[in-house]
């Protein structure tokens, strides 16, 4: 069966980062960075639920606006996160516009937008019928799980790039896999209500409650009690982790930091902005070299990174990037 999400990287390495994160069966995603978001769909960007904002330069951030225009006039929450000041940014894009006609929409989009600080997580609500007049700010407990659901949560990191910039990962509490055997002998389609089946069992919905299941006829159903089903079908195993690092200075804190935000996880999405032959650079701009970014994945133990966010220097010459971070995984590994 698939995972329960399916993250990837919307541009090529020298675009704007972001990663889009869809759901298997189900339409919802979770998207870090807005970067330009030209290359998803409106249907994709209706189904984003959560958005997590490493920081607010222009090309983690100018795609605010074309999602904000796709949500308008339907009835959602949208959640942001992001790291110190980023309620002041989000007001500041937010009071750009004229909104006299909004309070008139049928369906009402309300923001929900939260700013992570080294000891607090400050909240404040945006409502499309108050002309996303900021509400009163809601100071929280610090944590770094941002979202914890029944499925899985999201933790962060703070991190510095000359100003706060937070990393991301996200982890399964555990993996429900399906017998495919069992699903062959029981007669039993695979399809969306499998994604339900599991979603009940993350919520601990009690084992008797009732199942339904298309069958093999057109408007066909059988009903199943949950606890026979995961007796039958389920297999635990532990969950998929992966994790999201972008535009770093590369120094023992933020080494550090990078490494517990990122261990053991199964998929590292991490900037390599410079060869290492140009680490004098990289140290200017406060960005991770090729070399560095393998061998953060090789400490934090990985099994497999994706590299992104290469300066435009380097046209044509992706493959040495790819390869000094792969020898430096192997070396330190």
């Amino acid at each position: 069966m698939p995972p329960l999400f399916n993250p990837r990287l919307i541009h090529p390495p020298t675009g704007d980062p972001a990663l889009f994160v869809p759901f298997s069966f189900k339409k919802r995603a979770l998207i870090f960075d807005l970067g330009d978001l030209s290359t998803l769909s409106p249907r994709d960007l209706l189904k984003i639920t959560h958005v997590f904002v490493t920081h607010t330069h222009m090309d983690h951030f100018i795609g605010f606006d074309q999602l904000l225009r796709i949500l308008l006039g339907r009835e959602k929450t949208l959640h942001l996160f992001g790291p110190a000041g980023f309620l002041a940014n989000v007001e500041g894009k937010l009071a750009g516009y004229t909104w006299n006609l909004v309070e008139n929409y049928e369906n009402p989009l309300h923001l929900v937008a939260t700013e992570v600080l080294p000891d607090r997580l400050k909240r404040r609500r945006y409502d499309c019928r108050n002309r996303f007049f900021p509400e009163a700010a809601e100071p929280e407990t610090r944590s770094d799980r941002l979202l914890d659901e029944p499925a899985f949560y999201v933790e962060t990191a703070i991190l510095e790039h000359d100003i706060a910039c937070l990393g991301f990962a996200v982890k399964e509490h555990y993996h429900i896999n399906i017998r495919k055997d069992t699903l062959i002998e029981l007669s039993l389609p695979a399809g969306p209500w499998l994604y339900e089946f599991k979603q009940a069992l993350y919520d601990d919905v009690p084992p008797e409650s009732l199942i339904s299941v298309p069958g093999n006829a057109p408007n066909e159903h059988r009903q199943f009690r949950l606890g026979e089903l995961a007796d039958n079908l389920a297999i635990m195993t532990p969950g998929q982790k992966f994790a999201y690092i972008t535009d770093v200075s590369y120094d023992e804190p933020n080494i550090s930091r990078m490494v517990k935000l990122a261990e053991k996880a199964d998929h590292l999405f991490i900037e390599a902005s410079f060869l290492e032959k140009d680490r004098e650079h990289a140290g200017q701009k406060r960005h991770l070299t090729a070399r560095q970014a393998g061998m953060i994945a090789a400490l934090a133990g990985v099994g497999r990174f994706s590299l992104f966010h290469f300066s435009p220097r380097y046209e044509g010459q992706y493959d040495q990037l790819q390869s000094e971070a792969l020898a430096a995984y192997r070396e330190f590994c």
